[in-house]
């Protein structure tokens, strides 16, 4: 099985892969975490990763398989999060620490904080009296979650 040890962006493949085919996996949030494991393309290809640790798969990125002469570009997958829009710089500092603190993942946009639906997220927002709307998109954390003790 073919590993593959790093990520190109699409305008820096190397040149033998230029003329490769074209597939696509399609990845949430958690799998794009993984630097380490068994994948399989949406068409099938398998192949495994053993990427860089803190490394975090995001749309466009492309996987060299040259064994399957494949380029496989990652997808991310739309998934049920919560959009949180501070007004003010106050506010964006006291969201963010109040997740930050619980350490939830969390993704920072122009205008929002947005946080993957999984458990705990919600009950934080609500206690914390966060206002937030529930969407369907696309999410990237901003750093690899690390494993945590205290």
């Amino acid at each position: 099985m073919t590993v593959i040890e790093q990520t190109h962006p699409e305008d820096a493949l190397p040149q033998a892969a230029r003329g490769y085919a074209r597939d696509t996996i399609t990845l949430g949030w958690e799998d794009r975490v993984h630097v380490h494991g068994r994948r399989r393309s949406d068409s099938g290809v398998e192949f495994g990763t053993a990427l860089p640790r803190g490394t975090i798969l995001r749309g466009g990125d492309c996987l060299v398989v040259h064994e399957a002469r494949t380029v496989v570009t990652v997808v991310e997958r739309p998934e049920p999060v919560f959009v949180i829009e501070p007004q003010s710089a106050q506010e964006w500092g006291l969201f963010a620490y109040h997740i930050g603190n619980r350490h939830q993942p969390l993704m920072i946009t122009e205008r929002a904080i947005v946080c993957p639906d999984v458990p705990g997220v919600g009950q934080l927002l609500e206690q914390q009296r966060i206002p937030y709307t529930r969407a369907t998109l696309p999410f990237t954390p901003a750093t690899a979650v690390a494993a945590h003790q205290h």
